[in-house]
């Protein structure tokens, strides 16, 4: 059996959330404890201003192989994995040209992309450039194999978000003007989506490609660990839409590159949640992570009700430390959810909850 340094436990682990993304563990409970990490204290004293530039990827894998040391003490349900934030989203449109620009993140030791709109009009799309003689392919592979490398017996390597349907069509001529092309121009919409299939679909194929499996499943920052070769989808686009404009132009999308992999997880911010059933009823989704957002009530605390609108559905979200200690002792916490808890003191804390978290019935 495959093994990881940083991770003692990880078969374990592993057959945990085999059942719970099987839909198998409906009345138990499974959480990952962040617990204080000094590389990330170093990470925010080399980065004193959110802009940089493409970092050294030889850099960031010794970041990653610092800042996930620390999981080698805890016997919680986590899987330790980088993450390719330098590609989460400014790849997709630097392979067709785009401006890629960087942000580092002190909280999470990310440094993330993103592109400006890319076109001024719609005529452009026709020009954009062929993504074999971008860079940014290169640059892609390149980093793949270092992490990998880098990885190898300590850590796993997580895939990573795609930026396709409506969010690449953010990407070519931003967001005001994709809601508006979708009535005033909805088949160069259609056309630059059947674009962005292609596209993902390149760009997740080479991840696979290059990023072997764990215990034939893949890491996942989100969900840890699933069985298969699963990716990471998004619908941000919708959440700022009703459903019928997701029924109408974001389901098939989705599915479409689902049917291409072992299945999906997905997120839904706060101003997401009307969409629950109508993404919670999309084929091959795995796992739904449930974030926080200002103005909304925090996902922990309305779970209750969430379970209600998606009875299976594998759940992903936060919780406070205090909250989560204070849920598990008065029998609170809703089965089928995986609790990615905040702010734990030390591992030895986290070990002890973790007794009675693989002892919780729900």
């Amino acid at each position: 059996m495959e093994t990881l340094s940083y991770k003692p436990n990880a078969g374990a682990v592993v057959e945990r959330l085999r059942r719970l993304y099987a839909r198998q563990a409906q009345d138990e409970v499974f959480a990952s404890f962040e617990i204080p990490n000094p590389a990330l204290d170093r990470f925010a004293a080399q980065h004193p201003t959110p802009f940089c530039d493409y970092p050294d990827p030889h850099e960031r894998v010794r970041f990653w192989q610092d800042a996930l040391s620390v999981h080698a003490t805890l016997e919680d349900d986590s899987v330790p994995c980088a993450y390719l934030s330098e590609f989460d989203q400014g790849l997709y449109g630097g392979l067709v040209g785009g401006d890629v620009r960087f942000v580092a993140h002190p909280e999470n030791g990310w440094i993330s992309s993103m592109v400006p709109p890319l076109l001024k009009k719609w005529s452009d799309f026709d020009r954009l450039p062929d993504t074999a003689l971008s860079p940014w392919l290169g640059r892609y592979r390149n980093q793949m194999k270092l992490f990998v490398e880098g990885a190898r017996g300590r850590f796993g390597v997580s895939h990573f978000i795609m930026i396709d349907s409506l969010n690449f069509v953010y990407e070519l001529v931003g967001a005001t003007a994709t809601y508006t092309a979708l009535t005033d121009e909805p088949e160069m919409v259609h056309r630059a989506v059947d674009f962005a299939y292609d596209l993902n679909l390149m760009v997740q194929r080479m991840f696979f490609e290059h990023v072997p499996l764990f215990q034939g499943g893949t890491v996942s920052n989100m969900a840890q660990w699933l069985p298969g070769r699963v990716v990471s989808e998004s619908v941000d686009p919708y959440h700022m839409t009703s459903v019928k404009y997701f029924e109408t132009w974001g389901r098939e999308p989705v599915e479409r590159m689902l049917a291409n992999f072992d299945g999906g997880v997905m997120h839904l911010h706060g101003n997401g949640r009307h969409l629950l059933e109508a993404v919670a009823s999309i084929a091959k989704l795995k796992a739904l992570y449930l974030g926080d957002d200002r103005g909304y009530p925090e996902a922990a605390d309305v779970l209750p009700e969430l379970r209600q609108r998606a009875a299976t559905l594998p759940f992903v979200t936060q919780i406070p430390y205090a909250s989560f200690l204070e849920k598990l002792e008065r029998h609170e916490l809703v089965g089928g959810v995986f609790y990615k808890v905040k702010g734990a003191p030390d591992a030895g804390s986290a070990n002890r909850a973790m007794e009675k978290v693989r002892a919780y019935r729900a």
